[in-house]
């Protein structure tokens, strides 16, 4: 659902021959959050965007004594200001420098080994599935979250302006991985009856691809399994599990479409000695990259 526009601001500045055009915009998001507001201030030149500023009424926290509706209209006049002075030094000050982002080669599987163990059961389990994905000449790609640099979320909904993250870490390379896949597999143990840290922190960052797919849209037909390890015995045991994942495969549009959840693995300690395990792991896999197969020749 498209947000809706309304114009707070509109004002023409000419200097000689040049004229700038400075706006002001509010876009309701309440259909996203309740009475969430994004303001985009905007200035061309000839119909080339030159500046941008973007701020959005879920930045400011209750014990903050400012609200983005005031922040953007200050600096609306600071920039009228700035304009009328000197328009060649704003311009230079403000100018956009719009980069093409490199688009990565699409992936076939990605497969996020939410493990903090290099050589656990969840290591075998995302073995298994990036096996299956070769045998069918597929590309795929495992991500370790554990060693990769990864900031925690700070909450601070400043995705919401731009669609990216303020943080410049690994996460570009992760969110570039999953938006690129049409399966992705997340291999998790239970840790303290929920996800390990490393994944959780992941997954929180993920809210910037979230964002992202709100402000400028986002592929549609991905599919997203789930396989987990649980040392004690029961299907309980998964429940977090399963509603964590489950919860972050639609928060990005991903459609959960199955899971393998092994447990009493304290007892068994090796999961390869499991009776056919392997070869389900593999069949689940194979029969998703199938499927996209089966829509690209019919497309």
């Amino acid at each position: 659902m498209e947000p809706s526009t309304a114009l707070i601001r509109r004002v023409e500045i000419n200097s000689g021959k040049e004229q700038y055009i400075l706006t002001l915009n509010s876009e309701d998001f309440s259909a996203l959050y309740p009475g969430m507001v994004r303001y985009t201030l905007t200035v061309t030149e000839d119909e080339q965007t030159i500046a941008v500023f973007r701020t959005n009424s879920y930045e400011y926290s209750p014990l903050v004594p400012l609200s983005a509706e005031e922040i953007s209209r200050r600096t609306a006049d600071e920039w009228e200001r700035e304009i009328r002075l000197n328009p060649m030094e704003f311009v230079l000050n403000h100018q956009q420098k719009l980069q093409k982002r490199a688009v990565p080669p699409p992936v076939d599987i990605v497969v996020i080994q939410g493990s903090p163990r290099a050589h656990g059961n969840c290591s075998i389990l995302a073995g298994w599935a990036v096996e299956a994905a070769q045998d069918l000449g597929r590309h795929a790609q495992v991500i370790y979250p554990h060693d990769m640099d990864v900031h925690s979320c700070i909450g601070c909904y400043q995705c919401y302006n731009t669609g990216s993250c303020v943080f410049n870490d690994d996460m570009g390379t992760i969110i570039d991985a999953i938006r690129s896949t049409s399966l992705l597999v997340i291999c998790s143990p239970v840790y303290t009856n929920t996800v390990p840290g490393g994944l959780k922190l992941l997954i929180d960052r993920c809210q910037a691809y979230h964002a992202e797919r709100l402000l400028s849209g986002g592929i549609t037909g991905q599919r997203g399994l789930i396989f987990s390890v649980a040392g004690r015995e029961g299907e309980e045991n998964f429940t977090c599990i399963t509603r964590v994942i489950s919860a972050f495969f639609r928060n990005l549009g991903i459609t959960p479409v199955g899971e393998i959840l092994v447990d009493r693995a304290d007892a068994i300690r090796d999961i390869r000695t499991i009776p056919a395990l392997e070869h389900h792991v593999r069949e689940k896999v194979k029969h998703y990259l199938s499927m996209k197969e089966t829509a690209e020749k019919k497309a």
